[in-house]
């Protein structure tokens, strides 16, 4: 007789990213979302430009896109070259440049070209990305991850060096930024 197991949705949606991803190393757990407050700004219409903007989420001020979702940088990344592509690019979609600098944004926007041609945003010299595991503006579940062969990491807009890691879920990862 055959038994069925009745699995929770959201663990079977971690399952297929993880196995998507692909695990390199100790994987750390998401950092989780904070409480989110911020404004954002639509994308432009009638043109390719996105606006970034910041929000605060868990204790750090971080950049998002026009829709208030985290955005994240890679550590394995160049200021010229992204290293996610192929499966990596579908858990981490990458925000297509170029970009233009809303509320609080105060680094430096700019643009790389990825492998396939397209042109990719950049800020202070890192290709951006968003997770699909966040599902939600104001969420960073990425923040701290490390699958794809490398760490992931919330773009804080203070450009301040990065803090030291805390274990709590509703830390926001810490602020890291170059």
């Amino acid at each position: 007789m055959y038994r069925r197991l009745f699995v929770p949705a959201g663990l079977v949606a971690a399952a297929l990213i993880a196995a998507g991803c692909g695990s390199s190393g100790n994987s750390n757990t998401p950092a989780g979302s904070g409480s989110a407050t911020g404004t954002t700004a639509p994308v432009s219409s009638g043109n390719a430009l996105n606006t970034m903007n910041t929000m605060k989420i868990g204790g750090a001020t971080v950049l998002t896109n026009a829709k208030g979702f985290t955005l994240y940088w890679f550590a394995p990344d160049t200021s010229t070259t992204s290293k996610c592509n192929g499966t990596c690019a579908t858990f981490w979609p990458p925000v297509k440049g170029p970009a233009t600098a809303g509320t609080g944004v105060m680094g430096k926007l700019g643009t790389i070209t990825r492998s396939d041609g397209s042109a990719q945003a950049t800020y202070n010299g890192h290709p951006l990305y968003t997770y699909k595991g966040d599902t939600a503006p104001g969420q960073n579940k990425g923040n701290g991850l490390n699958i794809e062969g490398g760490l992931w990491h919330e773009v804080t807009a203070s450009g301040s060096a990065p803090g030291p890691k805390t274990s709590s879920s509703s830390s926001g990862g810490g602020g890291y930024s170059y």
